[in-house]
């Protein structure tokens, strides 16, 4: 049975309890320091985690959307131009894209690793998306999209890609990290993320130099000389503190990763020959499980069952976003999105996070195989 503490599907708070000293330390640096936007810390962590990534350049903003936006203006998408993506992901995806006027085209996932499929990609560059300037490929759930045909695909009819790794810090394809391959790619640092901040942040990462310069100039007021703007840009600046936190955290990643991973397993072994369908790993992919996604015909009422037993879980995400009332404008294929459309209905996402205990995994594995029964 079930203790009456609650598990929670995440716990960003359990990570700053692990890491306090370590934390709170990097937090005093910063107060005493008297400086705290734009300063030693920010430029340490954009150093730190551009080599974490193995690219050239990183550039803190002040959260995942603003970094999905910021790269594609860096890219030069502008207002009217067609942006793919899919459906199945956070609304931010399409907000970043809405808020330059450009146009989302969504497209379906793959039924294995809910990533975009690159025969939709394909098949919507050939029809109604044959003008589209760039493509905004989802490494959803911690599970790498699959790049090489994506970037294949997008070579040949000439896409910007940007990378959305909000979900997926440091999982890797054919031995690359998440961010090190399209274009440019945009991370999101809110508090639940594999790597989360005490608030809300953002970078954007690039291999290419130039990009990243214009980055910058964009992320604060178009300002190269302190006042003076060369070109329109906004106010999105990752601050002092949390860059100091994720510098902690990010020398954690790779071990809280290790975690989640272990975590998997033994959801695993605990779920096996349950009617339900456990999460995939593709070849050549390393899933770091930010989230640790089932599907069950059952969905709503195992959801139920075990928040009863003081089990929280989340769904991610319960309305495919050209379902939504703000988003059914968007364009899509001719055809029906129809594993967006059948995951929606029955995907839940299982608590998972570095601190969740051994007992605490064995007693929800038992609190499902019991709604089974």
């Amino acid at each position: 049975m079930i203790n009456q503490a609650t598990i929670l599907p995440a716990n960003p708070g359990a990570s700053y309890l692990r890491l306090k000293p370590e934390i709170e330390a990097a937090v005093d640096r910063v107060l005493k320091s008297g400086w705290y936007i734009l300063g030693r810390e920010n430029e340490a962590f954009e150093h730190e985690f551009a080599e974490y990534l193995n690219v050239a350049k990183t550039v803190g903003v002040a959260n995942g959307t603003d970094a999905v936006e910021l790269a594609l203006r860096a890219a030069g998408i502008n207002h009217g131009d067609m942006v793919i993506t899919v459906s199945h992901t956070a609304v931010a995806t399409v907000s970043a894209i809405e808020r330059i006027g450009a146009l989302p085209f969504l497209v379906d996932i793959s039924p294995d690793t809910y990533t975009m499929n690159p025969i939709a990609l394909e098949s919507a560059l050939k029809g109604s998306a044959k003008n589209a300037r760039a493509v905004v490929p989802v490494h959803l759930y911690g599970h790498p999209a699959n790049m090489d045909e994506i970037l294949t695909i997008s070579k040949k009819h000439n896409l910007i890609v940007v990378e959305d790794c909000a979900q997926a810090h440091g999982a890797t394809y054919q031995n690359r990290r998440v961010g090190s391959m399209g274009h440019l790619a945009a991370f999101s640092f809110y508090p639940t993320k594999n790597l989360g901040a005490m608030g809300d942040g953002g970078a954007i990462a690039t291999n290419d130099p130039a990009l990243a310069d214009r980055i910058r100039l964009l992320h604060q007021y178009g300002w190269r000389q302190r006042y003076v703007s060369e070109i329109p840009g906004l106010n999105s600046r990752l601050d002092e503190l949390q860059a100091a936190i994720l510098r902690v955290k990010l020398t954690h990643l790779d071990t809280d990763n290790s975690r989640r991973k272990k975590i998997a397993t033994a959801y695993n072994q605990g779920l096996i020959g349950l009617p339900i369908h456990l999460p995939t790993t593709a070849d050549h992919c390393e899933h770091v499980f930010h989230q640790y996604t089932i599907e069950t015909n059952q969905r709503d009422a195992l959801q139920q069952s075990l928040r009863n037993q003081g089990i929280g879980t989340s769904i991610l995400y319960p309305v495919p976003i050209h379902l939504q009332p703000a988003y059914r404008d968007c364009f899509t294929g001719s055809s029906p999105l129809s594993c967006t459309e059948s995951s929606a209905r029955r995907i839940l996402s299982l608590p998972i996070y570095p601190e969740l205990d051994d007992e605490q995994i064995h007693s929800i594995c038992e609190a499902i195989r019991m709604f089974f029964v």
